[in-house]
């Protein structure tokens, strides 16, 4: 794991140079990418960095320029997806092969207009000839992309919830922006709504019903990447408070250092929390079958995970902002949490909490374990 993060020292110091820039002109995080590639992190689970490593990169980079992490937790997603089921797909192992040789960056096409936000429902579907056409309200970093992760109803007649995954490549696919990106935090994502076309080939159909990979990987490792950005983004807004109660002089007992000590409660919470979910999840992804990915208490899990840590992520900005006071609320400020904690805004809106909070219940009348 330390060789691996070491390697992303140059890119992490690099995203941080630009960040402000980044954020203030909603632009791609070109040049931290071009390190990261650099570096050959974009095939990190391909070539063998063991999961949690990449899990606390996430975090690493969040330190220095959230935009820049979130589009590398993106596409580990995607790649976990296709790391995680090879044994069902002969055709992906050339497809990694070469992702890894020129470190391709994968976009995410799962939200779909008319479903809802409903991840586990598709409008649009695999047409005869292996086309389709999507209408996708966001697209990762659609315009950096190389290539297109998508899900789509099996066939024409198939019910919204018989769902399969698509690797289509870019030189396949068209995608046409169809609104733009203006946004108040997670600028330097670029995610916009696009149509996204493409013409593939039979084996680039995932064999493995969606609802399966949702389950056993795209949930968790979603979950669980975002998580390790919003803490992230939480640790550097603690930091910066802590950096700004030292440099005022306040000593043990005073109000700003209790505030501080109670938001560092709050995050040594969240640190175990997440901790405990990642060791849990590698346990039972690496069983035969995962079954116990499968089961309605396996969401539940994840569901809170992701709830409770996109909650915290931005009480813990905004409590360093009070504790840091004007210095927090400047821009121009080396304690500056305005950036942070508009970029920890979007937390609980990917995948919002609501929806999730509307799972959960009707979960929670069913499940026998918690």
């Amino acid at each position: 794991m330390t060789a691996f993060l070491d390697s992303l020292s140059a890119a992490a110091a690099l995203a941080g140079e630009h960040a402000e820039d980044v954020d203030a002109h909603s632009r791609f995080p070109k040049e931290a990418l071009d390190a990261l590639r650099e570096a050959r992190a974009l095939s990190a689970l391909v070539d063998g960095v063991p999961f949690d490593a990449v899990a606390r990169a996430c975090e690493l980079l969040a330190r220095r320029c959230s935009a820049t992490a979130m589009v590398f937790a993106m596409h580990q997603i995607q790649v976990a997806v296709l790391v995680q089921h090879r044994d069902a797909w002969p055709w992906v192992e050339t497809y990694l092969a070469d992702l890894s040789r020129e470190q391709r960056l994968i976009s995410s096409v799962t939200s779909e207009i008319g479903t809802g936000g409903d991840m586990g429902r598709s409008v649009a579907a695999v047409e005869p000839g292996w086309t389709f056409t999507k209408q996708a309200p966001t697209v990762s970093y659609g315009e950096y992309a190389d290539d297109y992760l998508t899900t789509l109803r099996r066939t024409p007649d198939s019910e919204p919830s018989d769902q399969v995954t698509v690797l289509s490549l870019g030189s396949q696919t068209t995608a046409t922006k169809v609104s733009n990106w203006d946004t108040l935090g997670m600028r330097g994502t670029c995610s916009p709504g696009f149509t996204i076309s493409a013409t593939v080939a039979p084996e680039q159909v995932l064999p493995i019903p969606f609802g399966q990979i949702m389950n056993e990987t795209l949930v968790p490792v979603s979950h669980l990447l975002w998580a390790h950005v919003w803490m992230g983004i939480a640790g550097e807004a603690f930091e910066r408070a802590r950096r700004c109660t030292r440099k005022s002089g306040a000593t043990g007992g005073t109000a700003k250092t209790q505030r501080l000590s109670e938001l560092h409660g709050d995050l040594v919470a969240t640190r175990a929390q997440v901790a405990e979910a990642l060791a849990r999840w590698q346990r039972e992804s690496s069983e035969p079958d995962r079954p116990a990915l499968q089961t309605m208490s396996a969401v539940l899990r994840h569901n809170v995970l992701k709830t409770s840590v996109s909650q915290a992520a931005a009480r813990i900005c905004m409590g360093a902002m009070e504790v840091c006071g004007i210095a927090g609320y400047r821009n121009d400020s080396p304690y500056s949490i305005g950036r942070l904690l508009r970029d920890s805004l979007s937390a609980p809106l990917m995948i919002a909490n609501e929806r999730l909070h509307e799972h959960n219940a009707a979960l929670l009348m069913v499940v026998k374990e918690t």
